[in-house]
């Protein structure tokens, strides 16, 4: 079964985004807590970065997610602008934009714009380290923002809906714990020691239409194209891009 690790942003000396003596570490927390339960109560195996208020860097957020065994990657936060009251609503990152990751950032966002947030969409932010670094697809919840008053009210009084639609939105992309999922396949076309060589090669794929994201396997920086849950699916996409002069080799996660 498809385990996940939420990471609550922030924490210890790190309180994130503060508005009138509210602060993000703290909201993040507790909605993690409360997101986890109602995972659980789903049949979906959950996993922690922390459960207290510490401090941990984002290096090692993706280190304790890549070291957890779980399939999936969720880091909830708040967000905050530069001016209060100037922005609303709900937004999800990834690393980019495609695969199981974007389908479940997607998800979350329909999920909570029912309880009612603005759907502020699905953005790209390849230079966060829990999305960059971690080795399972992987997303970054901006649950409101924190320095807006609407978007507060609504966090405080739905707080309990706004858990389940998470966890909902996570459900509606792998399943509940009653269904045993299948593994997932990727076809990896290079590994490298620099960064900026492995983003060459993915950009070079990505324009020839594929979809793909870097993985970062200490020491190395591996670049794998398309997410399968069968390894025909897996083996005949490694077959076009060998056509296409690629050196592959078809990884399961």
């Amino acid at each position: 079964m498809a385990g996940v690790i939420l990471d609550a942003g922030h924490g210890g000396f790190d309180n994130g985004a503060q508005f009138n003596g509210r602060r993000e570490k703290d909201d993040t927390l507790r909605l993690t807590l409360a997101v986890g339960q109602a995972l659980r109560e789903r049949g979906v195996p959950v996993q922690f970065t922390r459960e207290t208020d510490i401090y941990q860097s984002p290096l090692e957020k993706a280190r304790i997610g890549n070291e957890s065994g779980a399939d999936y990657f969720v880091s909830i936060h708040r967000n905050s602008s530069p001016l209060p009251n100037t922005y609303s609503g709900v937004e999800t990152l990834v690393y980019n934009d495609s695969g199981i990751k974007a389908e479940m950032a997607r998800n979350v966002n329909r999920r909570l714009s029912e309880v009612g947030f603005n759907d502020l969409g699905v953005k790209e932010r390849p230079g966060l380290a829990v999305l960059r670094r971690t080795n399972i697809p992987a997303i970054l919840i901006e649950v409101g923002f924190i320095n807006t008053e609407k978007d507060n009210e609504l966090f405080d009084s739905r707080f309990d809906d706004i858990a389940n639609a998470i966890a909902d939105g996570i459900v509606d992309t792998i399943g509940s714990g009653q269904q045993e999922l299948s593994s997932t396949y990727r076809v990896q076309v290079g590994l490298y020691r620099n960064f900026s060589n492995a983003q060459y090669a993915l950009n070079e794929a990505l324009a020839q239409g594929f979809d793909g994201d870097i993985v970062y396997q200490e020491p190395f920086y591996a670049v794998q194209l398309g997410e399968f849950r069968t390894l025909d699916e897996a083996v005949q996409f490694e077959n076009e891009l060998k056509q296409r002069g690629y050196d592959t080799l078809v990884i399961k996660k």
